[in-house]
């Protein structure tokens, strides 16, 4: 994939309220076309929740879309009024309807989106991919598949592709299509890397994302011809569209585009999160001691109500006792804060590289979120696990998390089996946009192993480490 004709497309198609015509859609009131044109200081947009659109990561909103609007505006001193809708289809017809002016989303390049909004500047540029492990027996040849099982979801555009292909070849390929209510396409990946299915069919960006999480994957074989896409504006904002498109030329616009690009598509978000659970094992105690910081996760301990060990086996899997690293997101230390959240827990973000200060702030963190959770698990020990998802995750897909299980008809103060299904469930557009989830879109697998590694680690110090 070229980072210059995928990700650049979006920005050029931004769009702002001075731009946009007066006269706007036949279906726009007046009264609605008036109280846009009358505030051109904001830039009114919606985009999708995702996992490279937006989200809310520990707390802190993200996306590659959101940041790159967001960016947008603050050059052009406009305030970001940003809303989300649940489908593409609503999307669009917040544009269409003058609600907001930019969709500020891929929308694909096809005659059914294209009569009714208008895409602008640099096309985004995919393909479906073939997903398999790497290795010496890569499939590198479309030819190969024949005789092969290909797992996807289930009427989706990647059945439609793998159907036309195997007419194509004249037959052959072994098709699994998979019901979305019981797996999506993240789901399917993962199987991938953990060799519960051989294969399967994505676009080239989401696998790029995944491949990101999964480096042992392979994604380089090509299976499609190339998909167009933008974001798109309504019809009647030609000038905006041609002043976006200015913007995204610009050299310095280009440079912090691709570090963007880079933070979200290329850099690993694997930081060991997918290692077998029993990794702690692997980690040599000697005379007692689990690590250099053992007497700052002592010292801090009290504050949490929790053992030193719990400190212990939450930094284990932050960061592996390394004090210098930054995730991908930019959490830092020890025991991998947000700078948002160590300002809110009165620790300056510079100081996280201070281990003590790094671990003051996680065992005020842990208080925090275990005086939050106290009225909706009453159990504590039990309620230990939430607060080690809450703190990967934030608060709030927790809550989230909860409120489907109780809908759902699964106990809502029983961590595993029962809200760890429910914070799976939160990948699923049909439980992210249902009316009791606040939070959007959250990748819960990363959660739920979590807890699992840190709750192994910590049985494993406290029987190891006094």
């Amino acid at each position: 994939m070229k980072i210059s004709f995928i990700k650049l497309s979006f920005l050029s198609v931004l769009i702002s309220l001075t731009a946009c015509g007066a006269k706007g859609n036949k279906n726009i009131s007046s009264e609605k076309t008036e109280s846009t044109v009358s505030k051109p200081d904001t830039l009114h947009a919606a985009t999708l929740y995702g996992p490279t659109s937006y989200f809310n990561y520990r707390g802190q909103t993200m996306g590659f879309d959101y940041e790159n609007v967001k960016r947008f505006a603050e050059d052009e001193g406009m305030v970001l009024d940003l809303k989300i809708a649940p489908t593409l289809q609503s999307l669009l017809k917040m544009v269409q309807e003058g609600e907001v002016d930019l969709a500020a989303y891929p929308v694909p390049y096809i005659e059914e989106y294209n009569s009714l909004v208008r895409h602008a500047g640099h096309k985004e540029v995919t393909w479906q991919v073939l997903v398999q492990p790497a290795g010496a027996k890569r499939i590198s040849d479309v030819t190969e598949l024949v005789g092969k099982t290909v797992y996807v979801e289930k009427d989706s555009k990647y059945h439609y592709r793998l159907k036309n292909l195997n007419q194509e070849l004249g037959g052959g390929i072994d098709i699994m299509p998979i019901s979305k209510d019981s797996l999506i396409t993240e789901d399917l990946i993962e199987m991938v890397d953990h060799g519960e299915i051989p294969l399967t069919v994505v676009d080239s960006d989401i696998a790029e994302l995944n491949k990101s999480y999964y480096p042992r994957l392979d994604i380089g074989m090509k299976i499609s011809l190339d998909q167009y896409s933008s974001w798109a504006v309504r019809n009647d904002c030609d000038s905006l569209a041609a002043r976006l498109d200015r913007w995204d030329k610009k050299t310095d616009n280009s440079d912090m585009l691709r570090a963007v690009y880079k933070k979200y598509f290329e850099i690993s978000k694997n930081s060991g999160l997918y290692e077998d659970v029993t990794a702690a094992y692997g980690l040599k105690v000697h005379n007692g001691v689990v690590s250099p910081y053992d007497g700052v996760f002592k010292r801090h301990a009290h504050i949490t109500g929790y053992d030193w060990q719990l400190l212990a086996a939450i930094g284990y899997n932050e960061s592996r006792f390394d004090n210098s690293v930054v995730s991908w997101a930019g959490a830092q230390g020890l025991m991998q804060l947000m700078p948002a959240t160590a300002r809110a827990m009165g620790i300056s973000p510079e100081s996280l590289r201070n281990p003590d200060a790094n671990v003051l702030a996680a065992a005020r963190l842990l208080k925090k979120l275990d005086s939050s959770l106290a009225d909706k698990v009453s159990d504590p020990s039990e309620r230990m696990k939430f607060v080690i998802a809450a703190y990967n995750c934030g608060l709030g897909h927790i809550y989230d998390a909860i409120a489907l299980a109780s809908k759902y008809g699964l106990d809502p103060q029983t961590w595993t089996g029962s809200v760890s299904e429910a914070a799976l469930m939160k990948s699923r557009p049909q439980y992210y946009n249902d009316p009791v989830v606040k939070n959007g879109y959250f990748r819960g697998r990363e959660t739920t192993e979590f807890v699992e590694r840190v709750m192994t680690a910590y049985e494993y110090f406290k029987k190891m480490a006094k």
